[in-house]
């Protein structure tokens, strides 16, 4: 249970569910570009950060596109308006499933009525999910870790996650739970947003 609440609270963090602004002494401005680049990539694998196409934030704390890459790989930044710092990078035909929940979210829907949303659009078919298993890690620590003027983060947590639409503790032979650190369990099973866990 501690596992699964761990990992609701980094996603909500990566993806803007959480409002709580940066403390002002851990937020000293917005990083340049190039630091965005470099703190979001460390989500990536590193046979794979030299390619990644990597989103950030404007001034103005808008999401733009920072560096247009060539690999199967988006890599998104850390939110200047979240608590804490968190990145992510996922695979490329993960892209609708999460513009649609930033899309959500910036109409202030919120948790699990982003879900019960998208698992509508996905079944009516206008929202599309991958058809194989596709790839996200977030990669996360607290504010007073990351650097921002050099990109440099201490004690940072690097997470796992296979998503696997209507997947099952069945159909794929997981628990629903993990009974060990580090094992592979399944989470939502039967939903759209059903993934394998991976939490080192």
């Amino acid at each position: 249970m501690k596992i699964f609440l761990l990992f609701i609270t980094v996603v909500s963090v990566c993806y803007g569910c959480n409002s709580k602004k940066k403390s002002s002494a851990a937020k000293n401005g917005l990083p340049s570009a190039d630091i965005q680049i470099k703190s979001a990539l460390l989500a990536a694998p590193l046979e794979k950060r030299d390619s990644c196409t990597v989103y950030g934030y404007s001034t103005d704390t808008q999401l733009v596109l920072l560096r247009k890459g060539t690999n199967e790989l988006i890599c998104l930044a850390d939110d200047p308006k979240v608590a804490d710092f968190s990145v992510a990078c996922y695979v490329k035909e993960l892209e609708p499933f999460m513009q649609r929940g930033r899309e959500l979210r910036k109409q202030g829907i919120k948790g699990k009525q982003v879900f019960d949303e998208r698992e509508k659009e996905v079944n009516a078919g206008t929202l599309q999910m991958p058809k194989q298993p596709a790839a996200l890690y977030v990669y996360t620590a607290k504010d007073k870790d990351f650097d921002p003027a050099t990109g440099e983060v201490k004690n940072g947590y690097l997470r796992y996650v296979i998503y696997i639409p209507y997947a099952t503790a069945a159909s794929t032979g997981l628990p629903e739970k993990p009974s060990a650190n580090g094992m592979p369990w399944i989470m939502n099973p039967g939903t759209h947003g059903a993934h394998i866990m991976i939490n080192p």
